[in-house]
């Protein structure tokens, strides 16, 4: 159930995760970053995103280990991911990469870790190296980030483990249904980036009128519409006010229509690179 913020769904593995965390994209190491991360878990937040490629794992971990120390919250209450990035895909250099990442972040273990993209003929090394860390239990769950269906199929052809989550763009105008129901059927459990798409959707008429009906805002609406479709999602922010103001979705319902109406919205858009054609 769907109650606040340390509501949690079961991974495959059996982990608990929550339904709603902070992400960091694009967020720079500084004091900015660590009192947005110390907000969020003050503010009731349980899990937090980075990845290595975005430089700054240095100051989550930071704005962990404060908030940890400030709120009397224990580190098994918290929810970690970070992400191996393309450079360090391969079996030794992914699981260096998982060192360095802990290192920086100060932490013992990840909850959750990543591969960042889909880099051809790379990732199944990389996924070995996954299995490694996870077997040994320095990590909770393993997954991967960006991966289309015949991405993943590929994988679990060799795959020992399946991952447990796939992170993906997804927003009212990226629907992913394919997807999302391959996921499902696999027991993946789908997770969105960008789910506000970046800021673009929030000025969105149609989006305006249903937040109207229900007294809340544009970005709430839509990580309600993330939640009640079984997709954990992550919003950036780096405002107290707006983090605050994006975990206040458990107290209402979208109808069916409304779900259906945002659904609709679909256009196949991404604002980020196209998992199929990118070159980093």
């Amino acid at each position: 159930m769907m109650k606040n913020l340390q509501s949690t769904t079961t991974l495959n593995n059996g982990i608990e995760m929550p339904w709603l965390g902070l992400g960091v994209f694009k967020v720079e190491e500084g004091q900015e970053l660590v009192d947005a991360v110390k907000a969020a878990i003050k503010h009731g937040y349980r899990s937090i995103d980075t990845a290595a490629i975005y430089g700054n794992e240095v100051g989550v971990g930071q704005g962990i280990r404060e908030a940890m120390e400030e709120a009397d919250i224990a580190r098994e209450d918290l929810f970690i991911t970070s992400k191996v990035w393309n450079s360090e895909l391969g079996y030794e250099k992914t699981i260096a990469a998982y060192e360095e990442s802990l290192s920086k972040l100060g932490l013992e273990y990840l909850d959750l870790y990543l591969i960042h993209w889909p880099v051809e003929g790379k990732y199944s090394d990389a996924w070995r190296a996954l299995e490694t860390l996870y077997k040994e239990g320095r990590v909770k769950a393993i997954g991967v980030s960006n991966f289309q269906i015949h991405h993943l199929e590929n994988l679990m052809k060799d795959a020992k483990i399946k991952p447990m989550i796939n992170q993906v763009e997804y927003h009212p105008r990226l629907t992913q249904k394919d997807l999302k129901s391959f996921c499902k059927e696999n027991n993946i459990q789908l997770e969105a980036w960008s789910p506000l798409m970046q800021g673009q959707l929030l000025e969105n008429v149609e989006l305006q009128e249903i937040a109207n009906k229900y007294g809340k805002s544009v970005a709430q609406v839509i990580l309600r519409w993330d939640l009640q479709n079984g997709v954990i999602t992550i919003p950036k922010s780096t405002k107290a006010h707006r983090i605050a103001e994006n975990a206040d979705v458990f107290d209402f319902e979208l109808t069916e229509e409304d779900m259906k109406h945002i659904e609709s919205l679909n256009q196949n858009h991404r604002v980020g690179p196209d998992p199929d054609n990118f070159d980093f």
